[in-house]
């Protein structure tokens, strides 16, 4: 998992995952970072990577936007 800070913003790279622990990836990522709201999630070219991120965030009545292809912007919980 790497996390990183670009602009002030907290973001995730799903780059190299693997699609099976994406969503505990995921979860895990947006409450640990809670306090530092918006945050990215950089999900690449991958339909099934985009899809596996926003399953899991529905799941969890997550706010989220796709500002652009394969990223996703959280707002809030």
């Amino acid at each position: 998992m790497i996390v990183f800070k670009e602009k002030g913003i907290t973001h995730l790279d799903l780059h190299g995952e693997k699609h099976e622990f994406v969503s505990e990836l995921v979860i895990d990522f947006v409450y640990r970072y809670q306090d530092y709201f918006p945050l990215i999630i950089i999900c690449g070219n991958s339909n099934r990577m985009i899809e596996v991120v926003e399953e899991s965030l529905l799941k969890f009545s997550i706010m989220f936007s796709m500002p652009r292809f394969g990223i996703i912007r959280i707002e809030k919980i």
